[in-house]
């Protein structure tokens, strides 16, 4: 188990794999995950560079959330787990939870980030106050939960091992954090930070994404100047997972625009 403190006190849980002195990239997960959901991105970035995925606070390996956390809190426990691995400016790329908290790392230390990859994610929800509703009436039994949105969560007909990950992994999440999690991602308002984003972005959706169509992530795409828009065929809301070799192919390339060639 590797966790990191950060400033406030509060340990946050990670996995790293380290191949090369390019730029480092940062994972950020969804609010149903947690930092294993990255593994295929672990195994592919960490080749030519140092690739990290945390944990939010209360998910994982980490300390629990302090009470009343919000996104920003979650953005600021980020910030301040890179400084103390050392790592001063990395590519950040968030999943759904993920790609809100990305954007808030942007608007609160915009140097510290080289570019942003945004998966199935968006700038605000129209349906976010209800989708919050029924996650805090679901988030009192979290396998249940798991059980009865899985579907909903991955393209059908789904690989059985990914669905069985799918379950557990959103089981064994706190449900305090999830509440905390659910509120930071379906509740944000962030159209206008997205806006004032300056940085190479590249923005990804699978096709089949239910919880959050490629509509909205058109529209995040549409909100950030020269962004770049990539859907993944085949895949729902868990494109990493569902279409790992896809998802990679997409970022390294993203990221080799970036980069002057090794």
């Amino acid at each position: 188990m590797a966790r990191v403190n950060t400033t406030n006190g509060t340990a946050l849980g990670y996995d790293e794999t380290s191949g090369g002195k390019r730029t480092p990239i940062v994972f950020l997960h969804g609010v149903g995950s947690d930092k294993s959901v990255w593994r295929p991105q672990l195994a592919h970035f960490g080749s030519d560079r140092r690739a990290v995925a945390f944990d939010y606070p209360g998910y994982g390996e980490s300390d629990p959330a302090p009470q009343g956390a919000t996104r920003d809190d979650f953005a600021a426990a980020i910030l301040s787990a890179m400084t103390q691995l050392g790592i001063d400016r990395a590519h950040v790329c968030g999943l759904s939870l993920g790609g809100v908290i990305a954007i808030a790392i942007h608007h609160a230390a915009a140097d510290r980030v080289a570019s942003l990859i945004l998966a199935d994610s968006f700038a605000e929800h129209p349906d976010g106050p209800t989708i919050f509703e029924r996650s805090l009436a679901g988030s009192r039994d979290m396998r249940a939960l798991a059980e009865a949105r899985v579907d909903a969560l991955l393209a059908q007909p789904a690989d059985p091992s990914v669905r069985r990950e799918v379950i557990e992994t959103m089981a064994r999440i706190d449900p305090a954090a999830y509440v905390i999690g659910a509120e930071a991602v379906w509740l944000a308002k962030q159209r206008e930070r997205a806006a004032a984003i300056e940085l190479p972005t590249l923005v990804l959706c699978g096709t089949e994404d239910k919880p959050t169509p490629p509509v909205l992530s058109a529209e995040l795409a549409s909100l950030i100047p020269g962004a770049r828009y990539d859907l993944i065929e085949a895949a729902g809301h868990l494109t990493n997972l569902e279409q790992p070799e896809r998802f990679n192919r997409l970022a390294a390339s993203f990221l080799r625009g970036l980069e002057e060639p090794a």
